[in-house]
């Protein structure tokens, strides 16, 4: 899953260890979550969304390969 974490941290002018206190996470997390090795279990999308003070669909963006198949919603 791609995201906008990267920019949305640099915006506030926080280091990833800044970033990771303010989660409450490591700062290889943080770094796992703006490189796209790792996508976030929904109650940490939903405290980054909160944090940021935006729509999770603003800051992360499925997939091709990991959208819905044809038909289902």
């Amino acid at each position: 899953m791609k995201n906008h974490l990267k920019v949305l941290r640099q915006n506030r002018g926080w280091t990833q260890g800044a970033l990771a206190d303010e989660l409450g996470v490591s700062r290889q997390t943080v770094n796992a979550l703006e490189t796209g090795r790792y996508d976030p279990a929904l109650p940490l999308a939903f405290r980054i969304a909160a944090l940021f003070n935006q729509p999770l669909e603003s800051i992360f963006i499925p997939s091709t390969d990991s959208a819905l198949p044809s038909g289902q919603q």
